[in-house]
């Protein structure tokens, strides 16, 4: 099924980008976010008609990423966790515990705004990468020491 992209899509396309999908992701993800319309004349026009406000929206979460990147930046992330003679965790750093330490520190990530190339899984310095909107990523370090 074809369809218009109303948003930028990590994987898929940017605004206006005319894309091939199956028709349960658009009509169970893509329609009812309303991040995708139908391929038709009619939407044609209709996207037509609202590009500018789409691209005024756009602009603002671009704005809202790079913020984001500044502010995580600007954030020396620390986690203390118990560990053995080899300096290995008992246990891992997850995404889950580097998203409530950012949320405790009033920055909103979503889970796959972070990559995580391995599992974090002994003391030292680590890096992970933000990748809060499309073409926008920014590699961070986090600082495991024992408890």
């Amino acid at each position: 099924m074809k369809v218009i992209l109303t948003t930028n899509i990590k994987k898929l396309g940017k605004i206006g980008d005319l894309v091939n999908v199956k028709e349960g992701f658009a009509r169970n993800f893509l329609f009812p976010k309303k991040m995708a319309l139908r391929e038709n004349k009619k939407n044609l026009e209709y996207y037509e008609n609202i590009k500018e406000e789409i691209k005024n929206k756009e602009k603002i979460k671009l704005d809202e990423a790079k913020d984001i990147i500044n502010k995580i930046k600007n954030l020396k992330i620390t986690f203390n966790r118990e560990a053995d003679e080899k300096d290995q965790l008992y246990g891992s750093i997850s995404k889950k515990e580097i998203i409530n330490f950012l949320k405790n520190n009033e920055i909103k990530v979503h889970s796959d705004d972070i990559i995580l190339s391995q599992q974090i899984r002994s003391l030292g310095t680590h890096e992970f990468v933000v990748n809060p909107y499309v073409d926008i990523a920014e590699t961070i370090k986090i600082t495991v020491n024992k408890n």
